[in-house]
């Protein structure tokens, strides 16, 4: 009779909430670093983190948010409070200890939320990739990034023609558009159609009305911000801001990325990554 050694498979899915069941990849033996997506896609979009940070000797886990990718889609709320109570869940389902979270994006954003409003808990450094705070659109006071206005046009597009919504994004997702070949563009884009629409709906709300100012003084770990030269999604501009309101951190700016840098410049971002966390 053949004999194996039998590894207990780690859970694909945790609940979260009655219902509400979300998609995780779980993989590595160490230090976990927690990897939040972007909108509209998925834990995914971390397929070419994986490799390099488990042959590192970390433990990685990416954790889709809900109403996007594998992950339940349930009607209700879709604010970062929703989805930083999520994350909660599955670190204490887990059991995780001195975590690196890292979050892309709206992914960066709840991330901040999570950290303001659970103390920290679980984690005990930060990565901030692109992401879209301290605020994604103009205000009085703050003049950066894109009026309330475009992300009122995406809102409309979304519920029109969602395949147009995700296309046009992509165009402007990385420095130019022929930075990403073709094969890596549709990848994308597949992995934003599964999303449900009306999860990304409410997200662009979120994204669209939330200020996380008050929320970045309450972050006291150690905190580095990736952000891309060229981003046309996030511009450099809030990376500055970021720098400004969170004590403790360190900008590094990939000069040749857009918003897409984890794909752009691999190697560099995946280098600091792991330097970071180490």
């Amino acid at each position: 009779m053949l004999k194996t050694n039998k590894v207990t498979a780690r859970a694909e899915y945790i609940q979260v909430e009655p219902n509400v069941r979300l998609h995780i990849t779980d993989a590595g033996e160490g230090r976990p670093i927690i990897l939040i997506h972007g909108w509209p896609l998925s834990d995914e979009m971390y397929e070419y983190q994986y490799n390099d940070l488990i042959n590192a000797g970390f433990r990685a886990i990416g954790i889709t948010l809900r109403g996007f990718g594998k992950s339940d889609k349930p009607y209700g709320a879709y604010n970062y409070d929703t989805h930083a109570s999520d994350i909660k869940e599955v670190l204490s389902e887990l059991g995780i200890k001195d975590a690196v979270m890292v979050g892309f994006s709206m992914g960066g954003s709840i991330a901040i939320r999570y950290l303001s409003y659970y103390n920290g808990a679980h984690v005990s450094k930060l990565v901030l990739c692109g992401a879209a705070a301290p605020i994604w659109t103009q205000r009085k006071d703050f003049p950066y990034n894109l009026p309330q206005s475009a992300v009122d046009e995406l809102i409309e597009l979304n519920n029109s023609d969602r395949p147009k919504l995700l296309s046009n994004f992509s165009k402007i997702f990385s420095a130019t558009e022929t930075s990403l070949n073709e094969g890596i563009v549709g990848w994308l884009n597949g992995i934003g159609l599964s999303a449900s629409s009306y999860a990304t709906a409410q997200c662009l709300l979120a994204l669209r009305d939330t200020d996380l100012r008050p929320d970045m003084k309450k972050i006291k770990i150690p905190t580095l911000i990736l952000h891309g030269k060229k981003d046309k999604i996030c511009s450099f501009d809030l990376a500055e801001q970021m720098k400004l309101g969170i004590q403790n951190s360190q900008l590094v700016a990939f000069e040749n990325s857009g918003h897409s840098m984890f794909l752009e410049e691999t190697l560099k971002f995946n280098k600091e990554l792991i330097k970071f966390a180490e």
